[in-house]
Order: C-alpha cells, then structure tokens, then sequence
C-alpha cells in the first residue's frame, strides 16, 4: 500500500493509482488520472510570471509582488535566445509575460541596427501546471511564454531587438550573433557548466521562505550569504561566450531529481516517500537570473535528471517545449538532443536520462533511436574535412568519482565506444556537483597522464571528460580518502581505489581507477577558446580553462588538430 497526494491509501499495480519505478509516460497517466478525480476550477489558478525580478536587481521591474494578478501590467522579462538547425543564419528569441496577453499582440522588433525596421508578432505558449500539494489540495499556475524564430540572418554579424507589447511595454534594445559559418573562419568563444539553479526563493505560491525551492542549504563549510549561482552567472556574462551550454539539471523546480511524481510542499513540508517536490514557479526566478547573458548569447541547454517533470508529456519534456527554443535536428521524440557547427567545432547535446543505469524514469524511452543517431551524427562531422574539433555535452556522466553519483555504466554503454570510434575531442558533463577532469581516454583506460597546461591530441591521445557540475548548487564531495588536485594543490598520485560506477540493475560497482586528474570542489565552470588553423602550416587549438566563481584559473588544456594540405576526405 501507499498513499497518494491526497493523502489517500491506494492500492500499488491497478491502473489509475501510484506504483514504484513508473516510467515519465505512466506517471504521466497516473497524474492526469489523479487530476480527473480532484479537479481544479479555472478561478483557483495562480496566472503570470517572474516575481522574484524586483528582489534580484534584473529584468523589468514591473514584475514585482502583484505578477501573476490579471490586473498587473503587461510586460516580457527573462529573456533569453537560442539557435535554429542552421546557427549561421537562424536565431530563436525566447521569453516570459507577466500575466495571461489575452488579445494583447506582443512582438519581437528587430534587424542589422539598432533602427531595428522589422516586426514580427510573438508565438505565445501557455503552460499549465497543476501539482498535487502535500495537504491534499492542487496548486495550480498558468505561464506564459513568447518564441520569435528569425532565419536569414548574416552570420556572425549582430541582430538587434527589443521586445514590445500593443498595451505600451517596450524593452530595451539588445544584440546577439548567429554563428561563424561552418569552417575555419574566425576564432570564437563558448562557456559551459551544468546543475546551475537559482539563488532566490520564488515569491509564488506566497507562503515561501529561504530555503524553500531554492539554493541556499550549503554545506558547513559554505558562506550562507555567497550567492554561487549569481556568481557564475556573472563570469559567464563577463566572458562574453558566443554561445553557452548548460550539461543539464537546469533550475531545479523539482528540487529532489529523483523521477518520481511530482508534488508541492508548503514551507515547512516533505512530500511522502516516492515523490519529487515541485514548485513551477521556479522557472521565473531562473530566467530572470541567467537574462544578463542568455538576453545577449544563446544559450543551449541539455536535460538531467532534475529535468524531467511529470506533469508535462512527453516524456516530462512539455515544460521545456513551452519555454525554450533549441534546434530541432535530433531523433524524433528526443528534444534535448540535437548538434549543430560553429565554425571548424561540432557540438552535439544528449539526452543521458535515455540511458541512465542510475535513475531509470526515462532509461530506453528513445527506443534505441538516440544512440542509432549519435553515431550516425558523429559519423558525419568526423568525416567533415572542415570541422576540426566534436565537444558532446550531457548529464550523467561516464567517468567521474564523486560519492554521490560517481560514473555511470549506461553512458558508458552505450556512447563511450563511439567516442572512440569517432575520436570525440571533449566530453562535457555535469550530475556530480564538483569539478572532474580526466586524462585522455581510449577503451576505458587513460593514455598518458595530461597534467596543468598539457596539449591534447584528441586523434591520437584519446577523449578528455569533464564534469562540470559547479553551476550554483551545494557541493558534493569525492570518495574518503580521495584529495583535491589542481593548479597549484598538484597531488603526485591521482588515483583513487575507491570509485564506483553503476551498473545495469541500478547497484553501485566497485572500480579503482587512474584517469581522474584535475580535482576541484568549489563552484566553477569552463571557458573554450578555438582557434582555426591553416591548412599544412598551423594546427588548430581549442583552450578550455577552468574558472572558479570569483574568475581564477585553476586548470587549462589545450586539445590540437593538424589541418592537411588538401585534407583527404574523411581523414581528419
């Protein structure tokens, strides 16, 4: 027996009630089944947006404590962009309105100048959430989100815009880039870093206080007041990245990341054993955070487990189909896994949930189409004689030593071969809440050590995997006995005896292991310089530094590629 939202006493294993280890898909179900027995009238829903802009310092600050009241002003805050399939000449504008438009146009006015001179009217996507609540009640919320696409865009050169409503609101006047055209033509600069969240309490549903969906519950040893979100934040807007990526579990509405059914928890409450507390509102808070950088930069976003949001089909991807806009290239039925090209660099995102042996809500839900996809996609880039460098970014990762998640053997299953095959330059991944650096690696063994200020090889030395999972949540810590070791804190022996990595019943398996090199555990993220080369004279180089929150190095590598003269078709 257990018990439902409700607090109801339920049979386990009959259609309609809640059972352990259901997929995104049945907990779906479950919940719509839930809601036709408890439902909710259309006066009872909390509808607007982004209250928390006035307690932070950014966005519009009319969306203050009155958002979400129908009466408040019309107004577009969180801002933030991303690429189409073609990043070159394809720019998508995304943001949030304070409250329901009703027949109120709201448009996206742009162009080569800050004169702007053209108009395009605004994509609005309703979001409806309705949460099962601790005490047997629904919260219920209705938000509103804006897409502009712009496509036949110049590469490299800005587009400017500003986003305005028929009522009156006009926004600011901002600028981004497409991307450098595929090749090796200009030098460019990308940021990353993963399991991000956000710092301030979410004023909606009222009631809440710090602590409650939000990131403040550091570790001992923490500054209660240091606001490491909004400190990352802050050095990835002052590297002035060309794009960011973000390797997963992005603002953390569903604080607790454990695929299970979602539920609201009051100040003061804990959701029953076998659910996720989850608060939409999250959401406003978030983009208003990262507006400063995703408002100028696209920023593309990959999918960890505290992604996967039950109320939302498929999959418990809906909520982020509602407000984002990535490219669309991917496997069908997989919306965060998708490539595109910058230049002489491929990047593809993945979806690790599809293949998690940790956390199993979504494991095989592709139906094997993802992994069918990923080799036909890096096939294809490897056999590009004009790209140079392939960086995957995910979530779970396949080699990393933290106690809390360590590596995970689904990843490793079913992608690692292929990065071997396909020579893959950089991994890129989040999860563990530390920062991980390997040495190269072929057939699950490092190659050769590869120290601070080392050149990589990605050809011939093999995949270098980060885990970068310092984007703003409290820490993890790595196995006993297993010391830090980074620029400056070098220890002579980086092995750890004591790692695991989970295998495909869902247990941990033991492994002693040689390849973790780099060891840092406060907040940070990674910061890529590429620099085409020239054919038979120069290679070219991608730089990753890793930064700590307050803008220090503590760790840098440098991967190389050699451009033959009239490279051979394939043989890059």
């Amino acid at each position: 027996m257990t018990l439902n939202p409700a607090g109801e006493t339920v049979a386990t294993g009959i259609p309609g009630t809640l059972a352990e280890n259901m997929t995104m898909a049945e907990q779906h179900d479950w919940h719509r089944s839930f809601l036709r027995r408890h439902p909710v009238s259309r006066r009872n829903f909390l509808v607007g947006a982004a209250a928390t802009a006035a307690a932070v310092g950014v966005g519009n600050s009319v969306f203050a404590r009155n958002a979400y009241a129908q009466d408040a002003p019309l107004a577009v805050a969180g801002r933030h962009m991303g690429f189409g399939n073609d990043p070159a000449t394809q720019l998508r504008f995304s943001a949030q309105l304070s409250r329901n438009p009703g027949i109120t146009g709201v448009f996206l006015d742009h162009g080569p100048t800050p004169a702007l001179g053209a108009t395009t009217s605004a994509e609005v996507r309703n979001l409806i959430s309705q949460v099962p609540q601790t005490d047997g009640g629904i919260l219920s919320a209705e938000q509103y989100y804006v897409h502009v696409p712009v496509d036949n865009l110049t590469p490299k050169l800005p587009h400017y815009y500003r986003w305005r409503t028929a009522d009156g609101f006009v926004s600011d006047i901002r600028s981004a880039s497409p991307a450098v055209p595929t090749g090796r033509i200009a030098p460019f600069r990308f940021t990353m870093m993963g399991d991000q969240g956000n710092d301030e309490t979410p004023s909606q549903p009222e009631g809440l206080v710090a602590g409650d969906y939000d990131d403040l519950y550091y570790k001992a040893d923490n500054e209660p007041s240091v606001k490491h979100a909004r400190n990352i934040n802050r050095q990835i807007a002052a590297s002035h990245p060309d794009f960011h990526i973000l390797a997963g579990d992005i603002a953390y509405a569903d604080p607790s990341g454990s695929g299970v059914p979602p539920q609201f928890a009051k100040h003061g409450q804990t959701p029953p054993k076998g659910f996720d507390k989850f608060n939409p509102f999250v959401w406003d808070g978030y983009f208003q955070a990262i507006e400063a950088s995703a408002s100028t930069a696209p920023w593309l976003f990959a999918t960890g487990n505290h992604d996967m949001e039950a109320l939302y089909s498929p999959n418990g991807y809906g909520g982020h189909a509602a407000r984002l806009d990535q490219p669309t290239n991917g496997p069908k039925g997989c919306p965060s896994a998708y490539s595109f090209v910058y230049g002489n660099t491929a990047v593809l995102s993945l979806d690790a949930n599809d293949v998690s042996y940790e956390i199993k809500a979504n494991t095989g839900y592709s139906g094997g189409a993802q992994n069918t996809w990923v080799e036909q996609t890096l096939a294809k880039y490897r056999a590009d004689p004009n790209i140079d460098f392939i960086v995957c970014f995910f979530h779970h990762c396949a080699y990393s030593t933290t106690s809390t998640h360590a590596s995970d053997g689904g990843v490793r299953d079913a992608w690692v071969a292929l990065f071997d095959k396909y020579k893959v330059d950089v991994v890129l991944q989040a999860h563990n809440h530390v920062f991980e650096r390997t040495d190269p690696i072929r057939g699950n063994r490092a190659t050769r050590v590869a120290g601070d200020n080392a050149t990589v090889n990605g050809k011939t030395d093999g995949t270098v995997y980060y885990t970068v999972g310092g984007g703003g949540r409290p820490r993890y810590t790595f196995q006993d006995g297993e010391g830090v070791s980074y620029r400056g804190n070098e220890l002579p022996d980086t092995a750890v005896p004591n790692s695991y990595v989970w295998a495909p019943d869902g247990t941990k398996s033991a492994e002693s292991i040689t390849w973790s090199r780099v060891r840092f555990l406060n907040y940070s993220f990674v910061r890529v310089d590429v620099v085409p080369g020239l054919p038979g004279i120069k290679a070219s180089t991608m730089t990753i530094g890793a930064i700590d929150e307050y803008g220090n190095e503590f760790d840098r590598l440098t991967f190389t590629r050699d451009i033959p003269v009239g490279p051979i078709f394939g043989s890059s």
